[in-house]
């Protein structure tokens, strides 16, 4: 099967040009001017649209089982939502239980992500440590092409890695050749606050964002970059969303340490005033962790990824419905924390920030595809629209507009945090595997056509730094 783009502009992170682009048996074979159509090919007329690289959502949680329930939107369902809205693949989370052995978590996961319509790949969370995850590490990165490890701060008494698990899995990691990841918020404090605020009878929505304030955030951003510093391993911090975890990674990143941010499109568009809404359904809909800032959190977000010291931009995509979410109606503790975007991001990202002059198109494909191809070790096979590359490729359409809404969206939930939001700048086509899987507004997905991506680990920049650190190793002196 062959696809051929015909008259765009392509845009990489590097540079654009006018080209064709040629895709057969899912790579791109040619890019170049002129190009002679391959018989039978499907033509796209890209004349006037720019011709990207697809997007990399590297922050999802499709079918996750968190807080009672289960996330409304599964592995099909989510990845069919973002073929809609450009990205074509997506890094999703394996998170073990406390004591379970993290293989069999993954081997669960994998086979909830068979009926993916588009690649996909994992991060796997480490939420307690024994010989075993030890032992898993290893596993997991020599045979099943996982190099990265998460770890959440928050969520005391469920999935939370206190610094003894950070110390242990960080340095494993090392060792390893992957990379950690935190989610970076005070689970002590976290849990002191809500109990605080709900003994004072601040039961609502109102409270989750002042139970888990930028301070906490800060806090926990700046002790895992310091423990990361002390083990000499890099670091990606998921989700920022304020301004003291932004100063901390800046100031890590300007003492030469290699840590890498993340925002989520949400926390650049919406204030915490959503948390003070009238109607349950629609404060509790916002409810996610880290929760929505003040405005000046927002300015500074943007001018963290204008700056570079945040490289990627996610969505945290974890859908819970009213019903479920209904289930904190009387105590804000319980609302499953989550929300959508992963059909949206590219598009809200281009709105306000390509069209507003906050980024250029060739950042634009940084933050949303391939800065996350190369900090996971899979570019340029993904992020990039070159000869060799997967023929993965969104055709966006700078002048079509639209309103964005849980009523025509893909995405398998009712609220969407971006509800009724004008934007212009779409994509007309996407192309998956060298497949067009979207086009004019209508999908053409097949269940279980998403490939599990492997993500190789970092073996040279790391063997180096061991080195490094055995150089510094004090020597005995016999006296």
């Amino acid at each position: 099967m062959s696809v051929y783009i015909q008259g765009g502009t392509v845009v990489n992170a590097e540079q654009s040009f006018r080209a064709d682009v040629i895709c057969e048996d899912g790579q791109i074979t040619a890019v170049g001017k002129n190009l002679e159509m391959p018989g039978g090919a499907t033509v796209i007329d890209a004349g006037g649209q720019y011709v990207m690289p697809g997007g990399i959502d590297p922050h999802t949680h499709m079918q996750l089982p968190f807080m009672g329930t289960v996330a409304s939107e599964d592995f099909e369902s989510g990845t069919a939502a973002g073929l809609a809205g450009g990205t074509t693949m997506i890094i999703d989370f394996v998170i073990p239980n406390p004591q379970q052995r993290i293989m069999e978590a993954y081997k669960q996961w994998r086979e909830w992500a068979e009926k993916s319509v588009s690649d996909y790949s994992f991060h796997v969370a480490i939420t307690w440590w024994d010989d075993s995850v030890h032992e898993d590490m290893e596993t997991l990165v020599r045979e099943h092409g996982v190099n990265s490890f998460k770890h959440f701060m928050a969520y005391k008494g469920a999935i939370m890695a206190d610094d003894e698990i950070l110390v242990n899995s960080f340095a494993r990691s090392l060792e390893l050749g992957a990379i950690p990841t935190v989610h970076a918020e005070n689970g002590e404090l976290v849990f002191r606050l809500q109990k605080e605020l709900f003994e004072k009878g601040l039961t609502g929505p109102e409270a989750h964002p002042l139970s888990r304030p930028p301070e906490c955030e800060g806090e926990a951003a700046n002790r895992a970059i310091r423990i990361a510093e002390v083990l000499k391993v890099p670091l990606y911090i998921v989700h920022n969303s304020c301004r003291q975890s932004l100063e901390a990674i800046t100031r890590a990143r300007n003492e030469g340490q290699r840590v890498f941010g993340e925002v989520l499109a949400g926390h650049l568009l919406i204030d915490d005033s959503v948390y003070r809404h009238k109607d349950f359904d629609v404060a509790a809909a916002h409810v996610m962790s880290p929760p929505f800032r003040s405005t000046e959190h927002q300015d500074a977000l943007w001018r963290g990824l204008q700056s570079g010291n945040l490289q990627t931009t996610a969505t945290d995509h974890c859908c819970f419905c009213a019903d479920q979410k209904a289930a904190g109606k009387d105590d804000f503790r319980l609302i499953p924390n989550g929300t959508g975007g992963v059909e949206n991001r590219m598009e809200v990202l281009w709105h306000h920030g390509v069209s507003t002059g906050r980024l250029t198109m060739n950042e634009f494909v940084k933050v949303t595809s391939s800065n996350a191809a190369q900090i996971f070790n899979i570019y340029p096979r993904k992020g990039s629209v070159s000869v060799g590359a997967d023929a993965d490729i969104v055709v966006w359409d700078p002048e079509a507009s639209k309103t964005i809404s849980s009523k025509t969206d893909h995405q398998n939930v009712d609220y969407n945090i971006f509800e009724g939001m004008e934007i212009k700048g779409c994509p007309s086509h996407t192309v998956s595997q060298g497949k067009l899987v979207y086009a004019d507004g209508k999908l053409n997905v097949e269940r279980g056509a998403g490939r599990y991506v492997d993500r190789p680990p970092f073996a040279t920049y790391y063997d180096a730094l061991k080195k490094q650190a055995k150089r510094a190793e004090p020597v005995a002196v016999k006296r």
